[in-house]
């Protein structure tokens, strides 16, 4: 017997995590201010009302999508931060994550197409301070952590965009071995402190 879809059980639940989903597809490609929230609510198959009653609006939706996308880190990590060698690890996991072909991550494709927001710059900002940029600080020894963490995630968005979004050939087509070689010591140079 098949279920006529204005009969199926409402999951609050699941419904949320759809329109979260689209969310972040369509600030991913569209940026802050390219994302409407009825191609949001389309992508989830919901009204542009009940993304409204989830979220709040807008700057709501995009701060949580921010913050799903960006809620398991790759580089600002217990294991990378507590190695032996943490720019070398730091270094690696960047040419890992950035290699040439692959989309970049979710999360910085967001903030990369809407930084031209105000808004959305804004509510990034407030993201990244309270997420990545203190769990590096707090990874930390000694003066100006959080400068020192600051430099390293801008160190890590750069290389993303000159190699995955800009595609520098020197970058794009590097031997991967090399980049996290000539990386490393600048991560260690900002993790030590020195």
């Amino acid at each position: 017997m098949t279920i006529r879809p204005e009969s199926r059980k409402r999951n609050a639940a699941s419904t949320r995590e759809a329109i979260l989903t689209s969310a972040r597809n369509v600030f991913a490609r569209a940026g802050y201010d390219g994302a409407g929230v009825r191609e949001i609510a389309a992508g989830a198959g919901v009204t542009a009302m009940l993304v409204n009653r989830y979220f709040g609006g807008k700057e709501q939706l995009f701060a949580e999508a921010i913050a799903a996308a960006n809620a398991t880190p790759t580089i600002a990590t217990d294991a990378v931060f507590g190695s032996e060698h943490p720019g070398e690890a730091i270094a690696r996991a960047l040419v890992e994550i950035t290699r040439a072909g692959d989309t970049p991550l979710e999360g910085f494709l967001i903030l990369l197409n809407s930084a031209s927001s105000s808004r959305a710059a804004e509510i990034g900002r407030a993201a990244i301070e309270a997420g990545h940029q203190k769990t590096i600080a707090n990874a930390l020894q000694g003066r100006h952590a959080e400068q020192r963490a600051a430099l390293i995630l801008s160190l890590v968005a750069g290389f993303q965009m000159m190699r995955q979004s800009i595609r520098l050939d020197a970058l794009a087509e590097a031997d991967p071995e090399v980049l996290a070689k000539l990386l490393a010591p600048l991560f260690e140079q900002l993790v030590k402190g020195e």
